[in-house]
């Protein structure tokens, strides 16, 4: 059975970084995640387009995808690790030249133990209460922390997607409480904080999800195509069902698309029944339940029958695929899965 082709176009993610560093302030070097495999997308693929569209700094969330990205940069570029220093890392991150953002004070010591001199950069918990030294912590090493030499400090918004959150500006006081005076260079911003304005910025920005061309981000290019190959057209006479626990019953003579693809690779059985593949610009709705492998869509409006139906591309987004199951787009591309044939579309 055909696999389902995922349509990467890196062109694009370069355009939606250059355009995020267009938005960054002047002064403020911008930087690059791409952690979980660039968001589903090939993080060595990703990394390398980035780094010759400009950037320098990139982050990932643990040492071994770091180690991936380093593999795929070379020597040169900044790879930091989120996650931090963490107990069993460090060969690894001494090895792969990377930068570990430490986020307690069990971090810190093994660091300053086991790699001294190795750079690090340190994360501040401002209120988001998940990754970071709290503000007593960080008062009472701060000054040995500094001394040490981070590259930079950094903390990370809960609500930057909605510029109008109070927790934004909370979070702003607090890290500019906690770091004014330190002389470090700071980053707070990733993709909607950038969006927040100049006040956000400091010395570095981090872009995640508008990178691939996601929300909050509205000027995003679109980065991605899933077409799903059909690997059967059949005709159902009222009456009869379609799919696991028959959920869907013929109303009328109806052609059923079966397609390759399912829970296995990603999409959700949230979808089931609410679904929309598409040909072309033209809507098929997805019919009776996702199974693991395969999805059926009515075709009958259709005056030829196709070879594939996108899931995502030019008429549905990932955002809005998520929008219909309840999730987000980030949880979209980072659960597509390893079946897919994934092609890119670059020019140099």
């Amino acid at each position: 059975m055909a696999s389902g082709i995922l349509s990467i176009d890196l062109d694009a993610i370069a355009a939606n970084w250059r355009a995020l560093d267009q938005a960054s302030s002047p002064q403020t070097q911008t930087g690059a995640v791409v952690k979980a495999d660039a968001y589903g997308l090939g993080a060595d693929r990703v990394a390398r387009t980035l780094a010759r569209a400009g950037a320098r700094r990139f982050f990932v969330a643990m040492t071994e995808e770091g180690a991936r990205v380093r593999q795929a940069l070379g020597p040169g570029p900044q790879v930091c690790v989120l996650g931090g220093h963490m107990e069993g890392d460090t060969r690894l991150i001494a090895e792969a030249e990377l930068t570990p953002m430490l986020n307690s004070l069990d971090q810190l010591t093994r660091h300053f133990e086991a790699l001294p001199g190795h750079p690090f950069g340190i994360q501040l918990d401002t209120g988001m209460n998940r990754l970071g030294l709290e503000p007593g912590e960080w008062a009472a090493v701060a000054s040995l922390a500094v001394a040490q030499g981070p590259d930079f400090v950094m903390s990370h918004l809960s609500c930057a997607d909605e510029p109008d959150h109070p927790m934004n500006r909370a979070q702003l006081d607090s890290f500019r409480r906690m770091t004014d005076g330190t002389g470090l260079p700071r980053s707070l911003a990733a993709t909607g904080g950038i969006l927040l304005g100049p006040d956000y910025h400091f010395e570095l920005t981090r872009p995640g999800i508008g990178l691939y061309g996601g929300l909050p981000f509205t000027e995003a290019n679109q980065t991605v195509r899933l077409s799903l190959p059909v690997v059967q057209i059949r005709a159902v006479e009222p009456g009869e069902i379609v799919g696991y626990s028959a959920t869907w019953q013929a109303a009328a003579p109806t052609l059923i698309a079966t397609v390759a693809a399912g829970y296995a690779d990603g999409l959700s059985r949230r979808l089931s029944g609410q679904g929309t593949l598409w040909a072309g610009d033209v809507p098929c709705p997805l019919i009776g339940r996702v199974s693991m492998d395969l999805i059926t869509a009515d075709v009958s409006h259709l005056d030829e029958m196709p070879g594939y139906l996108d899931i995502l591309g030019p008429s549905q987004t990932p955002d809005q695929l998520a929008e219909v199951i309840g999730t987000i787009g980030y949880e979209v591309l980072t659960s597509l899965g390893p079946r897919y044939r994934r092609t890119y579309r670059e020019t140099r």
